[in-house]
């Protein structure tokens, strides 16, 4: 099975980010799509026939711009967010239509939870998730957006893979887009938003860096088996080999204890000119091998070529999300 199907028949048809994306809503598939990263704002346009790219547009922002954290406020200069997703809709010349808005990975916490067994009713289940969680999320329950799937566990009971969100961060990424008449219809994180990318049929490590936040995932034939979130003590473009291993190892080394198996590949997003960098010190630390994320995919047939602009640009979460949209 391709990977393009196998992840949206598992992670995505299973409903780890349609779920999560709209809490608890039906996910609706617009053609336009929005990331808002703490150093640029991108947006895309995809024809309504055939799901070709028509445009995007990307702009810049100014360095501590946006604070991304799932606690407090994330926008420190509002007026220049806001008028940098303004000239963005203005290039694609698009207004009144909803849009999918891909917000930093730290605004949304996730968690792949175990249970022995696990309620069918989401009346249950939503307070059983709210109590195990409780002293994991910095806000209270009322602030809390919720919303979880089930997915195949390694042996007995069932899997949960759960996104929590503090309302009022959500609103403050909506509002930027309510702000320039554009209607917010899905929401999700960027790094979910790229996992379609992922060569799947083999256990897959993506450590995806976004400023100065690091998230590391693993997925395994459309399952997601890891997620992980940190901020790192210093923006992302002067991390090292070593303490981007230092990071990335305790995911991997936690698959290895739980499924039995090492990771096969490492795909690395967000790390430009440096990739090359990491690769040769990795791959002797982990035993597998590790390469560019985009670069892969391309290899691998998944990203169309009315998209290459979108990766030369190093915008995965946008193609990624065109692949979950169905294209």
């Amino acid at each position: 099975m391709s990977n393009r199907n196998s992840i949206r028949q598992g992670i995505y048809q299973s409903q780890i980010v349609r779920r999560m994306a709209r809490w608890l809503d039906a996910i609706p598939h617009p053609l336009i799509a929005c990331e808002i990263a703490a150093d640029y704002v991108a947006a895309a346009r995809w024809a309504r026939t055939g799901l070709a790219l028509e445009g995007y547009a990307v702009e810049a922002l100014h360095p501590g711009s946006i604070t991304p954290t799932a606690a407090e406020s994330n926008l420190v200069d509002s007026e220049g967010v806001r008028a940098a997703v303004g000239r963005v809709f203005s290039r694609l010349r698009v207004k009144d239509e909803e849009v999918a808005l891909l917000v930093p990975d730290a605004v949304i916490r996730v968690f792949v939870l175990h249970f022995d067994e696990f309620p069918r009713k989401s009346d249950e289940a939503i307070p059983m998730l709210r109590w195990r969680l409780k002293k994991s999320v910095p806000f209270e329950a009322e602030e809390t957006l919720i919303s979880y799937m089930r997915q195949s566990p390694k042996e007995n009971g069932v899997d949960i893979v759960t996104g929590l969100a503090r309302l009022r961060i959500v609103r403050e990424y909506e509002a930027l887009m309510e702000s320039v008449g554009m209607s917010p219809g899905v929401v999700m994180s960027s790094t979910l938003a790229a996992l379609p990318l992922l060569s799947d049929g083999k256990p897959a490590l993506l450590a995806r860096v976004a400023g100065a936040t690091l998230t590391t995932a693993i997925v395994r034939e459309g399952v997601l088996c890891g997620y992980r979130c940190i901020t790192l003590p210093a923006d992302g473009r002067h991390i090292t080999p070593q303490a981007l291993l230092d990071e990335v190892y305790p995911l991997a080394a936690y698959y290895q204890d739980t499924w039995s198996e090492g990771i096969a590949q490492v795909h690395l997003a967000g790390l430009a000119e440096r990739t090359r960098e990491f690769i040769e010190p990795m791959e002797g630390e982990l035993g597998c091998p590790v390469g560019e994320l985009l670069t892969a995919a391309s290899a691998d047939g998944l990203i169309r070529e009315d998209e290459r602009p979108l990766a030369e640009r190093g915008l995965e979460a946008l193609i990624g999300w065109t692949m979950n949209r169905g294209a």
